[in-house]
């Protein structure tokens, strides 16, 4: 397959895997991060819930050291108003994140813990208070040797006595650390994998959608170094894009043929045109040069005029064929209509006053010259011109007392060099291009040229054009 393809191929692959990549590292992030934010928060309620325990064992009365602070998972400090560190864990070496950095406990002068059994006299206490538990954050403990992260939260109490405390407990982030190293470990194995998988499929899906592709540019390339526009594409039966572009494609053939073999024609018919008019004025004037007074003067201006024309004919189509433009200006067709009329015997124009398009003056009066030339060499006696308008639109109308055209040629007629009466003179009948030019220019206006039945029982040209905007 061609170098084209592959490139195509590579690019959609890596454009494939480039917006997989992006979403999976995006998807991947969300998850840790919330699986992060999930497990931080579990955390953070269990140090809640070892605070609460302790402060509620403050706040009913229990002394600093009969609390129960042996847990090892759970870190544990009891400071006083003064920032004293009155009761620990056991065992807890080392510890950072709460603020105190004091792990052994300090003798207070409390009277909660001046060694009297103060609760045996009798004397009613009010009950001791808990307030609200704050997170302080994370930070590190080693208890018993072994140094982990926690999460701290602190929680102040007021114990039935009047001391202010503040409890300050952790919660070990192992799990959490464990559960994103997995999830993080996962990841970096599984993602990879799934984007060979994905760059793979795409690959082969692309591989498979593109070899229409390149049966039709193999395809193009042969009928290019064959020049056989009459071969066709393949079209596969997918129904999708490439088959419509294979269909496509095989329409701009089609028209490529007839457009080349259109111009085939025209270039052998206007030879076989140019042939005849050219003997005979070298033939003249090789009688002229041996016999001068046998010279036929009026013969050879009239072979040479005709000439003129029939290359006049051909520049204009040749200008039209190559798409030229119709000038802009403003041109009065009733005007125009009886200018093309004035010195024809047996012409009759009648219409409105003025009917103005946008256009080409040259071109549609060479228009209104050609449907009347044909007009008169078919009419008995008589042609009529009539110059109206029609809603939005302009129409002329040249209308003969002839024979008409049949039906099954109306068509025909305005194709390059047809005369359809065979046994017609050249000098009559002329080239048959002048009704081809007029349907030519008409269409480049906007308009269209038909031919119907005359009332008169002739033929009735109708130039339809798009009236000037005002």
């Amino acid at each position: 397959m061609s170098r084209l393809f592959a490139s195509v191929r590579a690019r959609a692959t890596l454009a494939a895997t480039l917006v997989v990549a992006v979403a999976l590292v995006a998807a991947g992030t969300a998850v840790l991060l919330s699986l992060r934010s999930n497990l931080l928060g579990e955390a953070g309620t269990q140090a809640e819930r070892s605070a609460r325990d302790v402060a509620t064992s403050l706040a009913v009365g229990t002394r600093y050291t009969e609390l129960n602070l042996d847990d090892d998972d759970r870190p544990v400090q009891v400071v006083d108003e003064a920032g004293t560190l009155v009761a620990a864990s056991e065992d807890l070496e080392r510890i950072t994140g709460t603020g105190v950095d004091a792990v052994t406990p300090q003798p207070s002068a409390s009277p909660s813990d001046d060694g009297d059994d103060d609760d045996d006299s009798g004397e009613s206490l009010e009950a001791g208070e808990i307030g609200e538990p704050t997170t302080v954050g994370d930070g590190t403990a080693t208890v018993d040797g072994d140094t982990e992260d926690y999460r701290f939260v602190t929680v102040p109490v007021e114990t039935r006595r009047g001391d202010q405390l503040t409890v300050y407990a952790g919660a070990p982030l192992s799990a959490e650390h464990g559960a994103v190293n997995t999830a993080l470990t996962v990841m970096l194995i599984g993602f990879p994998l799934l984007l060979a998988v994905v760059a793979w499929v795409t690959w082969l899906v692309t591989r498979r959608a593109l070899r229409p592709v390149e049966g039709i540019r193999r395809e193009m390339a042969a009928i290019t170094a064959s020049e056989d526009l009459a071969r066709r594409v393949p079209v596969p039966g997918t129904h999708d894009e490439v088959a419509r572009l294979a269909t496509t494609t095989n329409q701009t053939l089609a028209a490529l043929e007839s457009s080349v073999e259109r111009q085939r024609r025209f270039v052998a018919d206007a030879s076989h045109e140019l042939r005849s008019p050219i003997a005979s004025l070298r033939t003249q004037l090789e009688v002229a040069a041996a016999h001068p007074e046998l010279l036929d003067l009026d013969g050879a201006v009239e072979d040479t005029v005709r000439l003129q024309r029939l290359a006049a004919d051909l520049l204009l189509l040749a200008r039209l064929d190559a798409g030229e433009r119709p000038a802009d200006a403003r041109v009065d067709l009733a005007a125009l209509a009886r200018e093309a009329a004035e010195g024809r015997t047996g012409v009759s124009v009648r219409g409105d006053a003025a009917v103005n398009v946008a256009g080409s003056r040259g071109q549609l009066g060479r228009v209104l010259a050609n449907l009347l030339d044909n007009a008169q060499r078919h009419a008995r006696s008589a042609v009529e011109v009539t110059v109206r308008r029609d809603g939005e639109a302009a129409v002329v109308a040249v209308a003969d007392d002839g024979e008409g055209v049949p039906a099954a040629d109306r068509e025909r007629i305005f194709e390059r060099f047809v005369r359809l009466d065979a046994a017609r003179s050249r000098d009559d009948g002329g080239a048959g291009l002048g009704l081809a030019i007029a349907r030519d220019v008409a269409v480049r206006h906007g308009g269209t040229l038909t031919v119907h039945d005359a009332p008169a029982g002739g033929a009735l040209f109708e130039l339809r054009l798009p009236g000037e905007r005002a």
